[in-house]
């Protein structure tokens, strides 16, 4: 067992909150599992305080820029500090999802259609026939996420758009919302994702009773086992490593089987004891303890 594991935690992305919820309950697990725990809430001053330290293992519990699109991956690299979760290469084509779909699309992985674009152009002429989903490329926890439907008379793009010029554009899929966790690339189970409105927006995600996982998805066998397969390959295409979680949506709409579009992979998914992948690995019969105990077990360099 490695004596003593640094949680990074917090930063300064948009996710921060929901960052230090994740390194809070794992940091507890972590006590709990006889590790001697470091709470790290990253800013400008991170090397030097590792460099104190004196860690084992770095378990990576940042959320969005900076802690999940590859930049603290490399620095742990350069001072050969293993590291939970994905590495330098894959979690930053996981954070740029235009560049995951193209990955997912040369696999033969089915996503919606889509393209990047300006927010400009997207406020000047419909990239697609609406609906359509306009998104921050490299995001996550839904920020900035938002529904183009017929007849909506704002423009996608409004002034509380701060997320850069680039806009990523999808044809709106109906249907579901589901997840799958991966974990040392095996796929644990579905988890079908419900919501007042359809829409698995930030306060669904992160507000108390926003939203009802449901485990197993009560979906069609067919469909199971391909958002499983396919959550395995995806994890395998982009080089992952250690934990992840493939969101699709699954259109039913006409009914079963219907058809399933990936949407992502989160490389840094939420970890507190009610979020989806600690929930999809106590299916497994693996509780959160031993679920945190074993990303330590696999954390390492040149991932």
């Amino acid at each position: 067992m490695s004596s003593h594991v640094g949680v990074l935690m917090g930063g300064w992305s948009a996710e921060r909150e929901v960052s230090l919820t994740s390194g809070g309950a794992c940091a507890l697990a972590l006590r709990d599992a006889g590790y001697r725990v470091s709470e790290i809430d990253v800013d400008g001053g991170l090397t030097e305080r590792l460099a104190e330290l004196k860690l084992d293992v770095a378990f990576n519990a940042l959320h969005g820029r900076w802690g999940e699109d590859g930049c603290v991956q490399g620095l742990l690299e350069l001072m050969a500090l293993p590291y939970t979760h994905s590495g330098v290469r894959a979690s930053a084509v996981a954070m740029h999802k235009p560049s995951s779909l193209e990955v997912f699309r040369a696999h033969g992985i089915p996503c919606a259609e889509s393209c990047l674009t300006s927010a400009d152009a997207v406020n000047l002429k419909d990239p697609m026939e609406r609906p359509y989903v306009v998104k921050p490329p490299s995001e996550g926890s839904t920020f900035g996420v938002r529904i183009v439907q017929p007849g909506d008379n704002n423009q996608p793009i409004g002034a509380d758009w701060h997320f850069g010029d680039e806009v990523l554009a999808e044809r709106y899929i109906p249907g579901r919302e589901l997840t799958v966790a991966v974990m040392d690339g095996r796929a644990l189970g579905v988890t079908d994702i419900r919501t007042d409105d359809g829409f698995y927006d930030y306060d669904a995600k992160y507000s108390a009773g926003g939203s009802r996982p449901i485990v197993p998805a009560p979906i069609h066998e067919d469909i199971y086992a391909q958002a499983m397969d396919l959550s395995e390959r995806a994890h395998k295409a982009l080089g992952c490593r250690g934990v992840s979680r493939t969101d699709f949506r699954y259109d039913d709409t006409d009914g079963e089987p219907g058809q399933l579009y990936m949407l992502e992979i989160n490389t840094q998914p939420g970890m507190t004891p009610t979020s989806l992948v600690p929930e999809l690995a106590a299916y497994c019969d693996i509780d959160f303890t031993a679920l945190v105990r074993w990303m330590v077990e696999d954390a390492g360099c040149a991932r």
